[in-house]
């Protein structure tokens, strides 16, 4: 498992219809090692602390794996053209990371860097700013759909994190993995 690229942002406008909202799912790859602490990476904001950021939602990781389905996606909707390769942070994950899907991970599991330790809190659940970032108004169903939501994660031991690092995933209680928390919620929107 390894920990591909490290992804900041800052709450910028963002247009969704004819409305502007503040937003910080832009994210961008930092260079060298970026300080983690219990609210998150050195640099990085939230617009909407009531669902993004605090202790338990300090860190958002999303795996690399669903990236082709997203670029397909796009792809197909005409948002891209041909397999444009979107780049690190566009989902507005603060870690990229490759080789732990939602299913091979539980509520509680810890992902222990050489210089930190985070803790997996929940699942993330799409809304509408994703649907205006993925220039896609279904993306949000998309993801409850295709169970690939990615996770959040509460900062354990404060450190740092770098692009490149590998990490080892150490198992929780094991009572509810991250995909099956994710179709529970999206049960609940079906409703």
């Amino acid at each position: 498992m390894r920990l591909l690229s490290v992804n900041t942002g800052v709450v910028a406008p963002l247009q969704v219809g004819r409305r502007r909202f503040g937003s910080a799912i832009g994210k961008r790859a930092r260079d060298g090692a970026v300080p983690v602490g219990p609210l998150g990476l050195d640099g990085d904001e939230q617009a909407d602390p009531s669902v993004h950021g605090g202790l338990a939602k300090a860190v958002y990781a999303y795996p690399v794996e669903h990236l082709p389905f997203w670029q397909d996606r796009r792809r197909q909707a005409g948002v891209s053209l041909f397999d444009e390769t979107l780049p690190p942070g566009f989902l507005g994950e603060n870690l990229s990371i490759s080789g732990l899907l939602e299913t091979d991970t539980w509520i509680g599991d810890r992902l222990v860097f050489p210089d930190a330790v985070l803790r997996i809190t929940a699942p993330r659940e799409p809304c509408f700013k994703f649907n205006a970032v993925m220039a896609l108004p279904d993306a949000g169903r998309l993801m409850m759909q295709a169970l690939c939501s990615g996770f959040y994660l509460a900062v354990e031991r404060s450190g740092s994190l770098c692009a490149g690092q590998t990490f080892e995933l150490l198992p929780g209680p094991r009572g509810l993995r991250v995909s099956e928390a994710f179709a529970a919620r999206r049960l609940k929107h079906l409703r």
